[in-house]
């Protein structure tokens, strides 16, 4: 085993193809192959699972992995230390349901990191894209939310890929809507008062239930319906047509400006919303500092924010 072969396989994950990877490392696919069967024989296990779709890690290879990446940054932090050599390009990737606070927490993370250079990834995404990308370890870290409604589906789902699911904070459901809106004057609303006007949400794609719906209510019928799979889209169509969505009720005015709105929705629902990680993987040293970075972020948006051991079941 050389630190090459471990960069070869954090390498691969990052670009989540052995083709892809081998343009980045600038080698031949078959010799990047080469390289991975080497370490498979070695260690006697099988790291990617290998299908006409791609690949993805297997359950040794998500644990490997953790290990790899460990010893890897070790060996980096000891070659600057006493060959001067630059830091190394870091790399980190997470996926999220739509929230302005993970996106300021990324944004505030990597102005005080400073880096010289660095290769990181952001995926707004689908819940069950946000899962996969997560049990693949494409991403670390992973955003959704639980609540009374899709909780036994949700965790199921991450105990059955080895996922774990970490509290961040509740919320109560609010909407967001114009603030030109008729209600916008409003503390609270009842949802039958925005029945005439249009319900916007994201879609899901294949994996269109119910559960997997990043707004609560999701199995009310609604008299409008419009589904976006962008955030920008949807605050654009809510401020044209005096839409609405639901939301936790956290809105970053700085990523999202002052004609959007938040209004408290009259309803015993509340959103639970944290992150999900590998169970088979440690966080790298970027991943970690995210987590940190938004709690803070949350914190300073007036939420309370659940400490791990005593969050809710």
């Amino acid at each position: 085993m050389t630190l090459q072969q471990l960069r070869y396989i954090l390498t691969i994950v990052s670009c989540g193809s052995i083709s892809e990877a081998a343009k980045k490392l600038f080698i031949s696919q078959p010799s990047l192959s080469s390289a991975v069967k080497e370490i498979e024989q070695e260690f006697g296990i099988e790291i990617f699972l290998r299908s006409p779709k791609g690949i993805v890690l297997s359950n040794d290879g998500a644990e490997f992995l953790s290990y790899a990446r460990q010893v890897v940054e070790q060996a980096e932090l000891l070659e600057q230390r006493y060959t001067n050599q630059q830091p190394s390009k870091k790399l980190f990737s997470i996926s999220t349901q739509h929230y302005a606070f993970a996106v300021q927490a990324f944004v505030s993370l990597l102005k005080e990191m400073n880096m010289a250079e660095y290769e990181c990834t952001l995926r707004e995404t689908r819940t069950y894209e946000i899962i996969e990308d997560v049990r693949n370890l494409r991403s670390e870290v992973g955003i959704l939310y639980l609540s009374d409604f899709n909780r036994k589906v949700i965790q199921k789902l991450l105990s059955e890929n080895h996922l774990r699911f970490h509290p961040l904070f509740q919320a109560d459901a609010h909407v967001f809507i114009s603030s030109e809106h008729p209600l916008a004057g409003r503390d609270e609303v009842d949802i039958e008062e925005l029945d005439d006007y249009p319900c916007l949400a994201f879609e899901q794609g294949d994996y269109n239930s119910f559960y997997f719906s990043e707004e609560m209510l999701s199995t009310r019928t609604y008299k409008k319906k419009i589904l976006v799979s962008d955030r920008a889209t949807l605050f654009n169509t809510l401020i044209g047509l005096n839409g609405y969505t639901i939301s936790s009720g956290v809105l970053n005015k700085d990523l999202n400006g002052e004609q959007i709105k938040s209004v408290r929705l009259r309803t015993e629902e509340k959103m639970q919303v944290g992150y999900i990680t590998n169970q088979k993987a440690s966080l790298s040293q970027l991943a970690s500092a995210y987590v940190q970075k938004l709690r803070s972020v949350i914190k300073d948006f007036g939420h309370a924010v659940i400490n791990e051991e005593d969050g809710l079941k």
